[in-house]
């Protein structure tokens, strides 16, 4: 193995596709978001003020190992810059990791603990698996070696274990009231409605079910505040970018439930190897009382079901509504690694300082009133975004969305 750790350009980060998934399909750490789809396409659109810091190894010419890290600049009293995951802060990354070959994970891990001793970097690396994967292995070597480490749990995904399951017997294994409900909901809502589920299968499809998606996720959150996953340009440009990508390799699943052939309901997702990932959803409130969103998401587990999911992966977040449908869960966290010395310690502290002023407002302001500052922020921030009129003829609105 090179003694290099080598960062990618620009250039070489565009370029490196096929060679970066073929990695990630034959590491520990293979999953949706950290194919170079899912990264490239945060970083065109996401990254903000971040610099890219992919570093890769190689091994005859071939890349045996890569941590997909950009650095981000801190308002701070310290001359160095923070490391964190590619995918990091927004848009809703799970799972971030290092990614390498399996059988070389020593040696890389390794040479990447060096190279960051070298950097004075702080690692700060966020939605992360808790206790497993490269990142876990990395924090293990670096605290042999005198590094200081801090993490923390900071959110779970529900997960449904779909193997050998037929959707009845699925439906065995949830509670008795929620089961009853799912099927009574249905029957009720198709004999009011002609009740479709369309899968978007070709672009123009694409298109059109990820404006309903963005109109009624939209809809459905305005009165609350608004919801982080649509409310600026720059995340409806990814969403464009990523699905359209997703729809090319086979991964995406885009729903819309249609009642009578109007839209009113949509479930966005991808399908990766053996998982399908619920990423997103919205309805149409006007037909809350008809509990659309259990009814879609029900009728997307029996079409994972069908298609040969082992796995329905809810994602990040402990809405009780998860719970319903999953049993099992696992943690993601944050992981802070400091290097030994001066530059490690004058890290640790200012972190330290930062989650204790952090802690110290939310003690002292009351929830309503931050709550109320979030919601401000929303607006302001989503105010140039194309929202979507009222509904018109029936119609719902669409959001334009040009490429980049």
């Amino acid at each position: 193995m090179s003694e290099l750790v080598e960062r990618l350009s620009e250039s070489e980060f565009d370029a490196v596709g096929a060679e970066w998934n073929d990695l990630l399909r034959d590491s520990s750490s293979d999953c949706f978001f950290l194919t170079w789809e899912w990264l490239h396409s945060w970083w065109k659109h996401l990254a903000g003020n971040r610099r890219l810091s992919v570093l890769k190894l190689c091994n005859g010419g071939s890349i045996v190992a890569l941590a997909p890290l950009v650095r981000k600049s801190l308002i701070s009293p310290l001359p160095y810059g923070q490391l964190e995951f590619l995918g990091s802060g927004t848009a809703g990354s799970d799972y971030l990791d290092f990614i390498i070959r399996r059988g070389y994970e020593p040696d890389a891990l390794r040479q990447f603990e060096r190279y960051f001793e070298r950097a004075n970097s702080l690692l700060r690396l966020q939605q992360i698996r808790r206790g497993s994967g490269a990142v876990a292995q990395l924090a293990a070597h670096c605290v042999q070696r005198g590094w200081r480490s801090w993490e923390s749990k900071i959110n779970v995904c529900p997960s449904i274990n779909l193997t050998g399951h037929t959707f009845d017997s699925y439906l065995g294994t949830l509670g008795s009231e929620h089961r009853y409900n799912f099927r009574r909901k249905l029957k009720a809502l198709m004999r009011r409605f002609d009740v479709q589920l369309q899968l978007a299968c070709s672009e123009e499809e694409r298109k059109q079910a990820l404006n309903h998606l963005v109109a009624l996720h939209t809809m459905r959150w305005r009165e609350r505040g608004g919801s982080d996953a649509f409310f600026l340009l720059e995340h409806v440009a990814f969403h464009d970018e990523i699905s359209a990508l997703a729809l090319r390799r086979g991964w995406l699943r885009l729903f819309t439930l249609t009642l009578d052939g109007k839209a009113a309901a949509s479930l966005y997702g991808f399908r990766y190897g053996r998982v399908f990932y619920f990423y997103q959803s919205g309805f149409d409130p006007a037909y809350s009382s008809s509990s659309l969103g259990l009814i879609l998401m029900g009728m997307v587990i029996r079409h994972a079901i069908e298609e040969g999911a082992d796995e329905y992966d809810m994602l990040h977040g402990a809405e009780s509504y998860k719970f319903h449908w999953a049993h099992e869960l696992r943690e993601l966290g944050t992981l802070e690694l400091y290097s030994p010395g001066a530059a490690g310690w004058a890290w640790k502290l200012f972190r330290s300082s930062v989650r204790a002023g952090k802690q110290l407002v939310r003690n002292v302001l009351p929830q309503e009133f931050a709550e109320k500052i979030a919601a401000l922020r929303k607006q302001k921030a989503g105010k140039d975004l194309h929202a979507p009129s009222p509904a018109q003829d029936g119609q719902l609105p669409c959001l334009t969305m040009d490429r980049h």
